[in-house]
């Protein structure tokens, strides 16, 4: 296994173990943004914003959660305290929605990392996040099984 693979590994882990945090019943999800050296710039997991009550009735409800939430990515990017030009961030448990690639592009990250999914609620917003990140030329990264990389 290449090295590469193994820091990619242990930074999906990482992603993983982050979005174990979210209080999310559904979907636990965590972005970890690391630098061109290999250094933890930024974590971020999913949730409602600083100071907003986790209560059951916004957790439960998929329509209002969706409208609330703060995406894993978007809060790495925004708790980052230095430039991202040329980071990777890494995605736990699927590539980033088509709003979040655009801030991960519009950061300047150059590389992205995620398990490939095949989850049909997200099928068309993963499509267009492969297109964005295509043209904008952010090299992206899909695997099947982390524990055993190499890539899709």
């Amino acid at each position: 296994m290449k090295d590469q693979d193994k820091w990619d590994r242990r930074f999906i882990d990482l992603a993983q173990h982050v979005g174990s945090w979210s209080k999310d019943p559904s979907t636990r999800a965590g972005a970890v943004i690391v630098d061109r050296k290999g250094r933890v710039v930024s974590v971020g997991f999913n949730g409602l914003p600083q100071g907003v009550d986790d209560l059951p009735e916004r957790l439960h409800d998929r329509a209002l959660k969706y409208k609330m939430f703060a995406h894993a990515e978007r809060n790495a990017i925004i708790f980052a305290a230095q430039p991202l030009d040329g980071c990777t961030v890494y995605t736990w448990p699927f590539m980033s929605c088509a709003p979040c690639a655009a801030m991960v592009i519009q950061t300047g990250i150059g590389r992205a990392v995620a398990p490939y999914s095949e989850n049909e609620r997200w099928v068309e917003d993963f499509s267009l996040s492969q297109t964005m990140f295509a043209e904008a030329k952010v090299e992206l990264c899909l695997f099947k099984n982390h524990k055993d990389l190499p890539f899709v």
